[in-house]
């Protein structure tokens, strides 16, 4: 749907969806779907969990909990506008809501970024320095780094839909995307936008190179400590906790790194190709943080395994 127009801007812009797979929209809803129903129930059992147990209320489950409140807000920004598009062909979306949508996803995105940076360091200080783990990580530190995770977000995006408001659509008005992304907004624009790139470009650089930087260091102390322990079984725990943190931090970096790579260099990635993968960043690491933190981390396993075991005394008690 390309409109040629003379007016200046628009009202509302067309979500396409995934670009040449149209025909398939009904068969992507489901696993969009799915996913966003085990993101909901997967996350919702988490928070429940530790809210519910009294030994899990540690530094690493509330980050935990952060964790899966944000998994919920970014899938929920994403997955329901996707299956408007799949399911209704709803694909006009007002101006202003999708800058919303685009605000508030890249914001969660960024809170979830300073979130691993700050489990990272919760593993660093408990396998490191496990005699003054209550001293260093106390409540008000944990608050304080859930504080500056989310402030961080959405100071630094804030410019962004700022920007694009200054922005003219004069022929364009057609997203090549599945939900408005900041830079497939900006390459619509009829006017200069080397702004908006350079501080796109910046704000995803500066993110992704300092967090994984601090990540990196995290882990490189902590192998070096985990090594040193003398104890097969306590360098085999040591492992298993961090590996839980290390798969989260794979499945979200690896596809951003694609999407990030993709608008700027990649020129032979068809677009389908590319949204899929974007797509896949916002809504599978939501889905499969439950899962792993859930299979990896003793604590919370044992504790659903009782929670279901009481709910199936329970029914067979009232029947």
């Amino acid at each position: 749907m390309v409109v040629n127009a003379s007016i200046s801007s628009f009202s509302s812009f067309f979500l396409v969806g995934i670009p040449g797979l149209e025909v398939f929209h009904c068969w992507l809803s489901i696993p969009v779907c799915l996913l966003y129903v085990l993101t909901l129930l997967g996350n919702g059992l988490i928070v429940l969990v530790i809210r519910e147990e009294s030994s899990l209320h540690q530094p690493m489950f509330f980050f935990l909990c952060m964790l899966a409140f944000d998994d919920v807000a970014i899938a929920s920004t994403t997955a329901p506008r996707m299956l408007d598009i799949f399911w209704l062909d709803a694909h006009v979306i007002g101006f202003d809501v999708c800058l919303a949508q685009m605000y508030l996803i890249h914001t969660f995105s960024i809170i979830e970024s300073a979130l691993l940076v700050a489990m990272a360091f919760d593993r660093y200080v408990a396998i490191c320095h496990p005699l003054h783990y209550a001293t260093i990580l106390t409540t008000p530190l944990v608050i304080r780094l859930g504080l500056v995770s989310v402030a961080r977000g959405a100071i630094m995006v804030l410019p962004c839909p700022l920007l694009i408001k200054r922005l003219k659509y004069c022929t364009q008005n057609v997203i090549q995307h599945a939900y408005c992304e900041h830079m497939a907004v900006v390459k619509l624009a009829c006017t200069n936008t080397y702004i908006n790139r350079s501080y796109g470009i910046f704000v995803a650089l500066s993110v992704i190179i300092m967090d994984i930087v601090l990540i990196s260091v995290s882990y490189v102390k902590i192998l070096q400590a985990v090594f040193r322990l003398s104890s097969k079984d306590a360098r085999s725990k040591a492992l298993g906790t961090c590996a839980a943190h290390i798969c989260t931090i794979l499945i979200t970096y690896l596809p951003a790194l694609f999407s990030f790579l993709t608008h700027r260099i990649g020129k032979i990635v068809p677009p389908s190709l590319h949204i899929i993968v974007a797509s896949i960043y916002l809504l599978v690491p939501p889905a499969v943080n439950p899962l792993v933190y859930g299979v990896k981390t003793k604590q919370i396993r044992d504790r659903v395994i009782i929670l279901f075991l009481k709910k199936k005394e329970n029914v067979s008690k009232h029947k």
